[in-house]
């Protein structure tokens, strides 16, 4: 994966948390030695998060999707010819939870679909809705990000992706 330097403003991806702001950069002394890290705010809770710049790739932070890559999600949540039969929902569970901890936008994508038409064949389970509510808050924070558009605008077009 492709480390990036980010600047204080510049928003980034940290996995499943979603959209963050860089608010700062600063240099702090942990266990004796001198350390740099990005001080993110997630958008959604304003959380605040730490992350060493010698971890951004070990923790997956990443650059927002580009123009391309917003096409490659909206292509996987169009394609149908998925089978998620034949699994236990508990197995699903993991297999879905996995996906959304990379941070992998086109990951989160093949989840939110997956249990979007999961949905209209049989009634997920508690965990799975949370995860389907996750996964579509995430990609649409990301989305509206990438495309420079309202948060409204990207849901309701993910809802009429999936109106049968």
């Amino acid at each position: 994966m492709l480390e990036a330097n980010f600047r204080i403003g510049d928003k980034a991806v940290y996995p499943a948390h979603g959209v963050a702001e860089v608010t700062g950069i600063e240099r702090r002394e942990i266990s004796g030695s001198q350390q740099t890290f990005y001080i993110l705010r997630i958008l959604e809770n304003n959380m605040r998060i730490m992350v060493p710049m010698k971890n951004v790739g070990t923790v997956g932070l990443r650059a927002v999707v580009g123009k391309q890559e917003v096409k490659e999600v909206y292509d996987i949540l169009r394609s149908k010819d998925v089978s998620v039969e034949g699994q236990t929902w508990n197995r699903r569970y993991r297999e879905y939870m996995e996906k959304i901890k990379t941070g992998s936008v086109f990951e989160i994508a093949e989840v939110l679909r997956d249990l979007s038409l999961l949905k209209y064949d049989k009634d997920l389970s508690f965990g799975e809705r949370k995860m389907l509510d996750t996964a579509k808050n995430l990609l649409i924070k990301e989305l509206a990000v990438a495309k420079g558009t309202k948060e409204e605008k990207i849901a309701k077009e993910l809802d009429e992706i999936f109106t049968c």
